[in-house]
């Protein structure tokens, strides 16, 4: 079983980090009119978390979704935090993500990627979207918030934990597959390097796109490739940065990424090109990429999306990023089909 083949349609997922009031408070119906808009400009691939606004993406995501008939879409959600109803008396600290969601519900957020913890999110996140069943379920930000070789010891409570209880999930059919959903390659390559589990795929969040690609690129792909392991691409926008904003790595962008961007930009306006096609179909064009899910809080940014994945690229425009060094050499291109 492939994640490709279980994509319903095409390549084009959404993830709704956004809806988690990421960055900014996104009234309700901004939020619902998000959704539907993916959903009538026929996006069926939707990626979610518990931990994208301490639940809210997800209550706002089944508010729709749970209207629809549930085989005509597939869905994943995270699991490795837990939700609590306690309310917490100040900020939570999450690394890097500290400040992501501040906007968000203020629900008291833990770590748990035990067997147990694992299949309480499962069945927390099912309540909060009112749907009976989720197809992926990912291992959310295992190395996210641990430093030095501190996220080895929490890698190995999940090995043991979340992993095996999402493979005999898998092999019992309550879901279709499983993997990590991080932003850093090392834990998927630790986990690729396993016998004792078996991942579907994994979802990659900001390491294959225009900007940072390189290592994932020499490290990753091949041995996900070699392994029939397949990467869904999230945060093809680089936090934002590729699609007009002024986030990388959920933080202002350091001047040497903003002077990358202009080059882009540059040629981009030379042939043409938004750049929001290059940077999907620069994702997409790797063979070991089932699916990119580029992220939304506004029902005119879905269709900027699609219409991104539709738009005709001159193979010129994909020479000169090339020639420009823009790319690493190796990078597969779309003309390179």
């Amino acid at each position: 079983m492939t994640i490709k083949g279980t994509l319903l349609a095409g390549p084009l997922g959404f993830g709704t980090a956004p809806l988690g009031n990421m960055f900014r408070n996104i009234p309700d119906d901004e939020a619902d009119a998000t959704v539907a808009a993916a959903w009538d400009a026929g996006t069926r691939f939707f990626d979610t978390a518990p931990f994208y606004g301490a639940g809210l993406a997800e209550i706002r995501l089944g508010k729709i979704l749970s209207q629809r008939k549930r085989e005509d879409f597939v869905l994943s959600t995270k699991v490795g935090r837990i939700i609590l109803d306690e309310i917490a008396s100040g900020p939570q600290e999450f690394g890097e993500k500290g400040t992501l969601f501040q906007y968000g519900r203020k629900n008291k957020v833990i770590y748990d990627y035990s067997a147990d913890g694992t299949k309480r999110s499962i069945d927390d996140s099912l309540k909060r979207m009112g749907v009976d069943r989720v197809d992926f379920v990912w291992i959310h930000d295992i190395a996210q918030d641990f430093h030095g070789d501190a996220w080895l010891g929490m890698f190995e409570s999940a090995r043991t934990g979340a992993m095996a209880a999402l493979d005999k999930l898998r092999d019992e059919g309550v879901i279709k597959g499983w993997g990590l959903g991080v932003n850093r390659i090392e834990p998927v390559e630790l986990m690729l390097g396993l016998t004792d589990v078996r991942p579907d795929g994994t979802l990659l969040a900001g390491r294959y796109t225009l900007l940072d690609h390189e290592h994932a690129l020499q490290r990753l792909m091949p041995t996900a490739q070699a392994k029939g392991v397949q990467i869904v691409v999230g945060g093809p926008y680089s936090s934002g940065i590729l699609a007009g904003g002024a986030h990388f790595e959920y933080a202002a962008a350091p001047p040497e990424i903003i002077a990358r961007v202009e080059k882009i930009k540059a040629l981009a306006g030379r042939y043409n090109v938004p750049i929001k096609a290059a940077a999907l179909q620069f994702s997409l064009a790797h063979p070991a990429c089932a699916a990119v899910i580029p992220g939304a809080s506004k029902p005119e940014r879905i269709k900027e999306d699609h219409e991104a994945l539709k738009a005709f690229i001159p193979p010129d425009f994909w020479r000169e990023v090339r020639e420009q060094s823009l790319v690493a050499p190796e990078a597969p291109l779309p003309i390179d089909r």
